[in-house]
């Protein structure tokens, strides 16, 4: 369906299923662009979380158990 089309069947719909169109376009593109972001930051400290020693000295604890102490 093209945008016009889709703009038609939106201004058919009652108020309340316009506001629900409408909440759910608003949360796609939140969920897209956080998740770009998100892409983005791990991309760039890739390299720094695999070869940095400070950042991956403690990784050798990763397969240790952990026992909390009460």
């Amino acid at each position: 369906m093209q945008t016009p089309q889709l703009m038609q069947e939106i201004f058919k719909l009652p108020l309340d299923k316009k506001f629900f169109v409408v909440e759910q376009t608003l949360k796609s593109i939140k969920s897209e662009e956080g998740n770009k972001h998100l892409t983005m930051a791990a991309e760039a400290l890739f390299d720094d979380y695999t070869n940095d020693k400070e950042l991956t000295s403690f990784t050798v604890l990763d397969f240790e158990e952990f026992y909390e102490a009460r």
